[in-house]
């Protein structure tokens, strides 16, 4: 089974293509930003057709939510219309896509959690191009997979921004207000490896580890984890925290679709399997001061 994956230097990028080639009988084929541009239809359908893959995942993505809303065209464009390109090449060659898209599709103002046919209203331009994105991939008949919170060993995330801090015994002031499932990419990636091979239908799919958290909480749970005191975390408002992109306040995700799929395992159970990679190789510096973490 041949797999295309785009996107592949990224935090989720990186472990899919580790864990599909330990699948027996897998051919992947992975492809770094600098390697595939995502917004260069000629080369993604020249790519497509060189390969021709069974499977697409398309990791590639605009993740900075604030950077989003000053620069429109551009998330747009990653984002959103490129999705397109990679649909009509996935079509033309018989593959699947699955493309990667998130809870900022909601507006938050749910107090259950959104099923996968719920109404969309995101409050941001990161939002809104990820669900031009959906709307491509669905209109070609593939795949949407939800995700949010992701957390991993490559690349910068809320998880290991608090871990660090954690091991320096620094307080942090975190925002109670936002509520959502922390999800691991490993995790993740193996729902992506169940739906590329498995007999789910074309659709929309939501796929996090299961349970529900604040922000503040996911941080208290770390700070346990590293052995350091939770009470210097400390909980504030989102109001606290003004940021340039409005988030959704509740972003709990239903997983009614993915049944016939084995649930996925709680925040906390995925969390404390990660914990021995979330250190390992990065030491960025971090502020003392965390409003809310990005996609």
């Amino acid at each position: 089974m041949r797999w295309l994956v785009t996107g592949a230097g990224g935090m989720l990028g990186r472990d899919l293509t580790r864990l599909l080639r330990a699948v027996p009988g897998a051919h992947v084929h992975a492809f770094t930003r600098t390697e595939l541009d995502v917004c260069d239809a000629a080369a993604v359908a020249e790519t497509v057709r060189a390969v021709l893959p069974d499977v697409v995942v398309n990791c590639a993505a605009w993740t900075d939510v604030d950077g989003a809303e000053q620069d429109e065209a551009r998330a747009m464009a990653i984002n959103g219309t490129a999705v397109a390109g990679l649909a009509l090449a996935s079509t033309r060659v018989g593959a699947r896509l699955l493309q990667l898209s998130t809870d900022y599709v909601f507006d938050g103002a749910a107090r259950t959690p959104y099923g996968e046919d719920a109404p969309t209203r995101p409050l941001n331009v990161y939002g809104r191009a990820k669900l031009v994105g959906e709307r491509a991939a669905l209109g070609d008949g593939h795949y949407v997979v939800r995700t949010e919170w992701l957390f991993g060993a490559h690349g910068r995330s809320f998880a290991r921004t608090m871990a660090t801090l954690a091991a320096e015994g620094r307080a942090v002031r975190v925002v109670d207000d936002q509520v959502g499932q922390p999800t691991w990419t490993v995790d993740l990636a193996e729902r992506l490896i169940l739906l590329g091979t498995g007999q789910a239908p074309p659709g929309v799919y939501h796929a996090t580890n299961a349970g529900r958290t604040s922000w503040y909480g996911y941080a208290r749970q770390i700070y346990e984890l590293a052995g350091a005191d939770p009470g210097l975390v400390e909980p504030v408002s989102t109001a606290a925290f003004p940021r340039p992109a409005l988030r959704p306040a509740y972003s709990v995700l239903g997983h009614d679709a993915g049944r016939p799929l084995p649930p996925m395992r709680d925040w906390r159970a995925a969390l404390s399997a990660a914990w021995p990679h979330l250190l390992s190789g990065w030491g960025g510096v971090v502020s003392q001061t965390v409003g809310v973490g990005r996609q």
